[in-house]
C-alpha cells in the first residue's frame, strides 16, 4: 500500500479506471493528490495580449474543473487534495511528485497511436521516461 499517490488529470474519460486502481493501492491513512496542469501561452506577433490572457484564463479554469470533477468521484474515506499548476505537463507532474514526496504516480496513456503519437508525443510517456518516482501507466486504449 502507498501512503501518497499523485494522480494527474487532463479531464479525459479515463478517470474511472485510474480511481479504481488508486483505491486498491492507497493505504487507509494515505493521501491522493489530484493534479491538473494548465498550459500557459505567451503573446506573439500573431496573438494579442488580451487574447492570450483570455486563453490562459480558460485553460486555468478548465484545470480547476478537472481536479474538482476527479475529486468528486472518490468515495468518502479516501483522503484527497487537489493542486492546479501552470506549465509544461510532464515537467510539472514530475516536479510536483518530487516536491510532495509521493511514492507513486498513476497516469493514463492517451490511447493515441501511429504517426500522431510520434509527432505530438505523450505526456504519460515523458513522465514515465523522466520520473525519479515509480509510475503506474494505465492503458486508456482498451
Amino acid at each position: 500500500m502507498f501512503k501518497k499517490i499523485l494522480l494527474p488529470t487532463d479531464g479525459s474519460d479515463s478517470a474511472e479506471k485510474e480511481i479504481g486502481l488508486v483505491k486498491k493501492l492507497i493505504a487507509d491513512d494515505g493521501e491522493v493528490i489530484i493534479l491538473s496542469v494548465a498550459g500557459k501561452l505567451t503573446s506573439s506577433a500573431f496573438q494579442s495580449r488580451k487574447n492570450v490572457r483570455k486563453v490562459n484564463a480558460g485553460m486555468l479554469k478548465e484545470a480547476k474543473e478537472n481536479v474538482s470533477k476527479m475529486e468528486a468521484l472518490f468515495p468518502e474515506g479516501i483522503n484527497t487534495r487537489t493542486i492546479v499548476k501552470t506549465g509544461f505537463p510532464a515537467e510539472t507532474i514530475n516536479k510536483v511528485a518530487e516536491d510532495e514526496d509521493v511514492e507513486l504516480i498513476v497516469i493514463s496513456s492517451s490511447g493515441k497511436s501511429g504517426i500522431h503519437r510520434f509527432i505530438i508525443g505523450s505526456v504519460a510517456e515523458k513522465v514515465l521516461k523522466t520520473s525519479n518516482i515509480d509510475v503506474l501507466l494505465v492503458q486508456n486504449n482498451r
